[in-house]
């Protein structure tokens, strides 16, 4: 492995010299003891292949090694990188075209500033047009946690004239509440915290569909918000193996520590119980041997995605934005297919489709899509529906756009930890495994041979074009297991996935954000907040919190200190 040592050489001394301080969340980015001692291995967080030595704001948008050192992949980082700050528009032609007729997000940015963690919604309205408010709203039927039919899994609020918005934001209210724990949010050496969660109602008449009679009843539903997660580090995630992830699993499993076990909808008596397949054909490459394949699911609080290739940024560039490629030529929208309906026969949609038809397909290469007779109502409508269902959109990203973004996307660095050499950190970081923290947080994982699969064939498997990282000790502190912490108001099932602690520590100073914006909702307003939402009674790390709170005010300091340093 590469060593780096502090103050060895002029490089990192330039580093050095012109990184800012991250005084303000507690981490000055550098050791002060011992400035010629090797680093710990701790301290390459994504290993030789994926760390980067910058803890400055723009910690979380340095490229890997692999992207680095290869000329090609720097420029289509770099391209990429465009790519995923910069807004779509509603335009038909030209750069960055194509966004919607319904999008959640203009721009990747608006939901990951500084390429991290999305900031916390505030009280009020449902508002999604600033850059760094990284909520979305989770609509599900909490009968059986299944999403609702008549929206998306992720929730549109924003159209393109003449289309009306899936949702109303204005009429989607979130509520920051109060909660005091059993424990009167009090240690036993009287120090206090305070929590709080976000409770969100949403009308039936924020419903579009609802509103043109598309719908007749919205039956049971409730609304939760789910915050974005970092993409930096995603792809060496995504190097870790499905042997090793099934042997976590099965560890996990066997040793019975846990109160709630493992979710039995992924995994049960040491098999597998399903596993992630895009099982659709691609015009890309029809005959890509492998697009059955089967893999374990890895990605979001959910587990809903992986691998990377069709997970994580990789499929929101589309499902966000609605902007078509090669292999997503059909409109994200709901399973039930009633917003295509709803909009159909609104009487408004049809008055304005025809000028916005013909600036989407002006040479008619797409007949259905358009009336003869724009005078009649029926006509309209069967243009409008066969344009909202087609699966035969142009292609509105290019290949080569599409390849760049996918490159930056697997090529982010995981910025190294900080401050390793600190007493307090150090201590923190003993205390972090005797109370059990590092049980779901697990440290370290040693990634594989990394040929990456892609389910839509896009990629071949392994493809050079994209960066690689084999056999990489990597520390992101998690399990990449769910587990159930029973939190008020929680997460759609209460099964969450471990988050990876590294790097949040900068996510402040990364995205501005007055607040540490820890869970998976944002409810946690700082580290101790975010650890003493584990506590309840049910909860899966119960027996830890019990502990944690036993430890004298410098213990439990000293362990937000390190979660803060990783």
């Amino acid at each position: 492995m590469k060593k780096i040592y502090l103050l060895a050489g002029a490089l990192l001394l330039t580093i050095w010299l012109s990184s800012c301080s991250d005084d303000e969340n507690g981490n000055s980015g550098n050791d002060s003891e011992n400035q010629t001692t090797e680093m710990p291995d701790w301290y390459y967080t994504g290993g030789q292949l994926g760390t980067a030595y910058l803890a400055t704001s723009n910690a979380f948008e340095q490229p890997t090694t692999p992207v680095e050192e290869n000329a090609e992949m720097i420029q289509r980082f770099k391209n990429g990188e465009q790519l995923f700050e910069k807004m779509f528009m509603s335009t038909h032609s030209g750069v960055r075209c194509g966004l919607g007729p319904t999008y959640v997000r203009s721009s990747c940015i608006h939901c990951h500033p500084g390429y991290g963690h999305g900031k916390r919604n505030p009280a009020g309205s449902f508002e999604t047009n600033s850059v760094g408010n990284g909520c979305l709203l989770v609509v599900y039927n909490p009968d059986n946690d299944a999403y609702v039919t008549w929206l998306a899994g992720m929730p549109q609020g924003h159209a393109v004239e003449p289309f009306k918005a899936p949702l109303d934001e204005s009429k989607i209210i979130i509520t920051w509440k109060k909660y005091t724990d059993e424990w009167g949010n009090k240690f036993p050496d009287g120090e206090t915290y305070d929590l709080e969660y976000p409770e969100v109602t949403m009308s039936p008449d924020a419903v579009y569909a609802y509103n043109q009679g598309a719908i007749k009843d919205l039956g049971n539903y409730k609304v939760l918000l789910e915050s974005t997660i970092g993409i930096y580090g995603t792809g060496l995630l995504d190097a870790i193996t499905d042997d090793d992830l099934k042997a976590q699993y099965a560890k996990e499993e066997q040793d019975g520590y846990l109160p709630n076990g493992i979710n039995p909808a992924f995994f049960k008596n040491g098999e597998w119980v399903k596993l992630y397949s895009n099982q659709k054909g691609t015009d890309v490459n029809p005959d890509f041997a492998d697009k059955y394949e089967e893999h374990p699911y890895r990605f979001t609080y959910a587990l809903s995605r992986g691998p990377l290739m069709d997970a994580a940024g990789i499929n929101a560039l589309w499902n966000i934005t609605n902007v078509t490629r090669s292999n997503r030529r059909y409109h994200y929208g709901d399973a039930a297919g009633s917003y295509t309906v709803a909009s159909a026969n609104d009487p408004e949609v049809q008055a304005g489709y025809q000028k916005y038809i013909e600036q989407v397909d002006p040479n008619k290469n797409h007949p259905t899509w358009h009336a003869g007779n724009y005078a009649d109502k029926e006509e309209v409508a069967a243009a409008i529906t066969a344009y909202l269902s087609s699966k035969e959109l142009d292609v509105e990203m290019d290949d080569e756009d599409f390849l760049d973004f996918a490159v930056w996307h697997r090529g982010l660095a995981v910025p190294a930890a900080r401050n390793v050499n600190d007493p307090d950190v150090l201590k923190g970081k003993e205390l972090f495994s005797q109370i059990g923290c590092a049980y779901c947080h697990r440290p370290s994982w040693t990634t594989g041979e990394d040929n990456y699969y892609d389910p839509n064939g896009f990629f071949s498997k392994g493809d050079s074009r994209l960066p690689k990282y084999p056999n990489q000790t990597i520390w992101p502190y998690s399990d990449m297991v769910q587990h159930k912490l029973y939190m008020e108001n929680d997460i759609r099932t209460g099964w969450c996935r471990t988050t990876p602690l590294w790097g949040r520590g900068l996510h402040q100073m990364c995205t501005g954000s007055a607040t540490a914006d820890r869970l998976h909702d944002n409810r946690a307003r700082t580290t101790l907040e975010a650890i003493m939402w584990h506590g309840n009674a049910k909860s899966d790390a119960r027996h830890t919190i019990e502990q944690f709170r036993e430890l004298s005010k410098e213990e439990r300091d000293a362990i937000i200190k390190f979660i803060d340093s990783i």
